[in-house]
């Protein structure tokens, strides 16, 4: 039994994964926003300790967390989670369970190494795997493998820039992101400045400000309201630029893409095709295919333990 633990800026979540991928327990709690170090650490240890309580050993610990990172030493610095920089996340998990392999990567790879295991991607040798959510992320399969990068951050499609001019600004520093464009919250944000104010789906009834997320947003949109298909067609439209670019650079044959705004449908989707099939005209790269990641909420936890169960595909030793 692998202890798998999926970390991101919205929330955490742990689970025990079987042999062939099948997740046998899990939970999740919200990541506490603003925290520092300190209570971030602590709200993972509460959230793990349940869960492996009566499990006779720990077999191997896999873990996916936001980036950027160093690996394969497993020091996290979340651009989300600005509590930790330089955290020694996999050295303190080593600590918890000694003689257990502690492996942890990105946790937009793990959703592709996930994908690409149990999911969308099987049977596809070059693919990329994309998450959209609180950050944007993804990881590179090519030729069946896992691609690192000198630093384990490859893949990091989400510092593609696609508004280099008057693009807004971007967590990591630059300009014109994928990620300052299409993550969630960015998205919000920009839909509220234009005057979105989100609705109750059946009702019309606008909700309280809390309420203003990426979910209600791309609801909105499939219900019409001019503004949020205007928010969803910005998002599209530079997720289909970045993976044109992706595809030119890495021959790819498909992208999934998972996280909450894989969810949106046709507002997100059909823009992004419109935009991919625009920019994408060199004739090998017109054969990519774009589709939703299929492993929902559980792909975070099923990659991070294929860096232990698959890890002839999914993990490379470094000296």
């Amino acid at each position: 039994m692998i202890l798998a633990i999926d970390v991101g800026g919205t929330k955490m979540a742990a689970g025990l994964v079987a042999g062939d991928g099948t997740v046998t327990a899990s939970a999740r709690v919200p990541t506490p926003q603003g925290a520092d170090a300190t209570t971030l650490w602590k709200t993972l240890v509460e959230l793990i300790e349940p869960l492996t309580e009566g499990v006779k050993g720990v077999e191997g610990v896999g873990v996916g967390c936001g980036g950027p990172m160093a690996w394969p030493d497993g020091e996290v610095s979340p651009l989300n989670m600005p509590g930790w920089r330089g955290f020694p996340l996999r050295a303190r998990l080593a600590g918890r369970f000694p003689g257990s392999p502690v492996r942890l990567h990105n946790d937009a790879i793990c959703l592709a190494a996930a994908e690409h295991w149990k999911g969308a991607g099987q049977g596809s040798a070059d693919m990329l795997g994309m998450v959209v959510s609180t950050g944007v992320g993804g990881g590179l399969i090519l030729n069946g493998r896992l691609i690192n990068g000198g630093t384990g951050n490859a893949g990091h499609i989400g510092h593609v820039v696609v508004e280099p001019d008057g693009g807004p600004r971007c967590g990591c520093g630059g300009h014109g992101c994928l990620e300052a464009i299409a993550r969630g919250p960015a998205l919000t944000a920009w839909a509220v400045e234009q005057g979105w104010e989100p609705k109750h789906p059946g009702t019309g009834v606008y909700l309280e400000d809390r309420a203003v997320t990426a979910r209600a947003l791309a609801a909105d949109a499939r219900a019409g309201d001019p503004v949020a298909v205007r928010a969803m067609r910005r998002a599209g439209r530079a997720l289909g630029i970045a993976i044109a670019s992706a595809t030119h650079l890495c021959d790819l044959d498909l992208v999934t893409i998972g996280g909450g705004l894989s969810q949106a449908g046709v507002p997100l989707f059909g823009p992004l095709e419109e935009a991919l099939r625009e920019h994408a005209r060199v004739e090998f790269a017109r054969r990519v295919k774009v589709m939703p990641a299929s492993l929902g909420q559980e792909a975070g936890l099923i990659g991070a333990a294929a860096l232990l169960l698959a890890g002839e595909s999914y993990w490379t030793e470094r000296r």
